[in-house]
């Protein structure tokens, strides 16, 4: 008989799409902020070159993954620890 009830999988998915946000959004808002000061700098300027937009977005978000990707990959681990810790707990031998 498995223990695995739709409120267990409600909790999980719960737990992991609050991961997937918590984790994506430094890097989301870092795109974010840097899309709009090259927004507001194209706009003053009347520059409208398309790799002005796209060479600092992608360079902040390096720089944005080297600052945050030991905590984003802590993250996960440990998610990935607990839920296969308790694995026993969904599965009734």
């Amino acid at each position: 008989m498995s223990l695995l009830t739709i409120d267990a999988i409600s909790d999980i998915t719960r737990d992991a799409l609050y991961l997937i946000i918590k984790v994506s959004l430094p890097i989301l808002l870092v795109s974010l902020v840097i899309g709009l000061i090259v927004s507001i700098f194209q706009t003053v300027t009347s520059i409208q070159e398309q790799t002005l937009t796209f060479v600092p977005k992608i360079i902040c978000v390096f720089l944005a993954l080297m600052l945050f990707g030991s905590w984003m990959l802590n993250s996960i681990v440990e998610f990935m620890t607990t839920l296969w810790s308790n694995f026993s707990l969904y599965i009734h031998g």
